[in-house]
């Protein structure tokens, strides 16, 4: 599951966006016909991802000592405000009016790909961010070392094929 690109879509009246077709063809092995969201803890924006991530992030808290105020906060922040939502007929979602407000989106929603996780942005917020990001990296002359072949998650490596995939 690979989310990428930056997708703009409209917003209705009734709050109601299509999640981009490239992220629902990528959402469709999950048991949970819909995406989740929460609110960021760095941006004015919010947090999308899928069922299984989401369990990843639930067993990640729960390798933290219980009843540690890191495991409350980062529970209460994240599974506490956390909305699962379900496609509809046409592959749109309804966005909470709390999410809409806290991400300052109006009249459309811009759907940020990172990886295995996205973001819903106002697009007006966005991409002057986006921008200041690019600049950094290129100021920094940032680079990325790339994971050897071997390391990726199965599935992610193209044209091969498992034993498990081969029977």
């Amino acid at each position: 599951m690979l989310f990428t690109g930056t997708h703009i879509h409209k917003l209705d009246r009734k709050g109601r966006v299509s999640v981009p077709k490239r992220f629902r063809a990528a959402l469709d092995t999950e048991e949970f016909a819909g995406i989740y969201l929460y609110q960021s803890h760095k941006e004015s924006a919010l947090e999308g991802c899928s069922h299984s991530h989401m369990e990843r992030i639930a067993a990640s808290l729960d390798e933290l000592d219980m009843f540690s105020d890191e495991a409350d906060d980062l529970a209460d922040t994240i599974l506490g405000s956390s909305h699962m939502l379900p496609y509809d007929g046409e592959g749109r979602i309804i966005l909470p009016a709390e999410l809409i407000e806290f991400a300052r989106i109006e009249d459309q929603v811009a759907f940020v790909g990172r990886g295995r996780t996205f973001r819903l942005w106002n697009p007006d917020i966005f991409k002057p961010l986006q921008e200041a990001s690019r600049t950094r990296t290129l100021n920094r002359g940032a680079t990325l070392k790339l994971k050897p072949m071997t390391e990726l998650p199965k599935g992610a490596r193209p044209g091969t094929v498992t034993e498990e995939d081969a029977s």
